[in-house]
């Protein structure tokens, strides 16, 4: 269990900064270049856990970046190689400070809303009489502000965005319309999957030329959350929970083991056989997601590989 990536100090040909998120990591270059390195760190309620999980870097990566490929037609994305495993290199942008999630479906965060008595979801009404993990009559846009370290994402309206200025209300019309258009060829990808694509959150920044972007990941199972379409109906009609990929297993875990966040609450302890399953089950949810056999690279020692494999391309 010892052989993932949690952290990164390198010092690129050419280094600005780096910036380090909950799961990527940053690298700022010269000539408005981006070099985002995918670790093994694993985060849930906005917490990183203590321990990586193998191959969770590689996984993330490569499915963002196989969803990039297919979406490029409908929104343009940042992304402009991948010299290794665990790393996208790309255009430099200005990120957007709201995350863009679209629901499909009653699940996870809107159910607990649901339950909890709200009709109303970043200034969005859902309607009576759902059940969890019905579908929405259509699909739902329920933006969240980007959080600052350490603290929690927040829901938000589309209103009060435009209202505080956090984006213009140009751009956001054009967030929206990328927003609908990737979530609907994500659906249909998913479909020939054998999967249903529950909800999902995008990331849009801005480059240089003032062009708006894909950023970050797409896709991915931290991002978002897949039912096996097989079934859903059925075990929607007896009250059945669903069949699911997505990290939303882990939340399950922790909220078992009394942890979801909160003040006052410590993180329990992740044994090694837990972590292997967690690394089970993402290589399960990678092969379901991209119907193809995910192949483990070398992670004798990872932080030596990724460093080889980006100044070879660097050196290009």
């Amino acid at each position: 269990m010892s052989n993932t990536i949690i952290d990164t100090n390198y010092n690129f040909p050419g280094q600005k900064s780096v910036y380090k998120g909950k799961v990527r990591e940053v690298y700022t270059l010269e000539n408005d270049i981006l070099l985002m390195i995918a670790t093994d760190r694993l985060s849930a309620f906005d917490v990183v856990m203590p321990k990586g999980i193998p191959y969770k870097g590689q996984i993330l990566n490569q499915i963002a970046t196989q969803m990039m490929a297919a979406t490029q037609d409908i929104v343009p994305n940042w992304l402009i190689a991948t010299p290794d495993p665990n790393v996208a290199i790309g255009h430099a942008c200005e990120p957007f400070k709201v995350e863009m999630v679209i629901r499909g479906y009653m699940s996870g965060h809107a159910a607990r809303e649901y339950k909890a008595g709200k009709r109303l979801l970043c200034g969005v009404p859902m309607p009576e009489g759902m059940k969890e993990n019905d579908a929405f009559p259509e699909p739902i846009i329920t933006p969240a502000t980007k959080a600052e370290k350490g603290d929690h994402d927040e829901d938000i309206s589309k209103e009060e965005i435009l209202k505080r200025g956090i984006v213009s209300k140009e751009d956001y019309e054009v967030l929206e319309k990328y927003t609908r258009s990737l979530f609907q060829r994500g659906t249909e990808i998913a479909a020939e999957r054998g999967l249903i694509l529950v909800d999902t959150k995008y990331e849009f920044g801005k480059t240089k030329d003032g062009k708006i972007v894909l950023i970050d990941e797409i896709h991915t199972p931290d991002s978002s959350r897949y039912f096996y379409a097989d079934g859903y109906k059925e075990r929607q009609q007896k009250g059945e929970g669903q069949k699911q990929l997505s990290k939303e297993f882990v939340r399950q875990w922790l909220i078992q083991n009394g942890f979801q966040g909160l003040e006052g609450q410590s993180v329990p302890e992740m044994t090694d056989s837990y972590i292997e399953t967690v690394s089970d089950r993402y290589i399960e949810l990678f092969e379901n997601i991209t119907g193809t056999t995910f192949e483990k690279a070398d992670i004798s020692n990872i932080q030596e590989r990724i460093e080889k494999n980006v100044l070879a391309y660097l050196s290009k």
